[in-house]
């Protein structure tokens, strides 16, 4: 019996990293998102989305949803940071502090740390963003995203 229990968890051991083993290409997703974010290329970010992206985000409302959420974010992210005097801002984005991929899904979570000059001052907001990704036809989209952290402090 003990020989048993112990194949079982062997077995269970080795076939769990594959139930949550990464790809490449959602990584590679994110990273093509964040790159074409910080070079202003609005066409590029908005086409690594799916056709109705869900966005949790800082500026209000708060949350965009649909066909135009990824513009009307960009819109109000845009407001919102001209009336705080924002300019230069920035997106580094670090390895997956987690990523589970179930088929056709993906769920990564990624350090990130947005830096930006307010007002000639620059300030750094270290926090986190969660990826929701789904493989299409022509590969994997970011289905959904958020921004979670709290507000930048001044970089000494």
């Amino acid at each position: 019996m003990k020989i048993l229990f112990a194949l079982t968890g062997a077995c269970a051991l080795l076939l769990a990293p594959g139930a949550y083993a990464g790809d490449a290409g959602v990584e590679t997703v994110i990273h093509q998102f964040n790159d074409a974010f910080n070079k202003g290329d609005v066409a590029a970010a908005r086409a690594l989305h799916v056709a109705a992206p869900i966005i949790a985000d800082e500026p209000a409302p708060h949350l965009w949803s649909g066909p135009k959420a990824f513009d009307n974010w960009l819109a109000d992210l845009g407001k919102e940071e001209a009336a705080q005097g924002k300019t230069e801002g920035t997106v580094a984005i670090g390895a997956p502090t987690r990523e589970v991929v179930s088929g056709d899904r993906a769920y990564v979570i990624v350090p990130s740390t947005y830096t930006f000059k307010q007002k000639g001052k620059t300030l750094r907001e270290v926090a986190q963003m969660t990826f929701v990704l789904a493989k299409e036809p022509s590969g994997w989209k970011i289905a959904a995203w958020t921004w979670t952290g709290p507000e930048g402090t001044p970089v000494n």
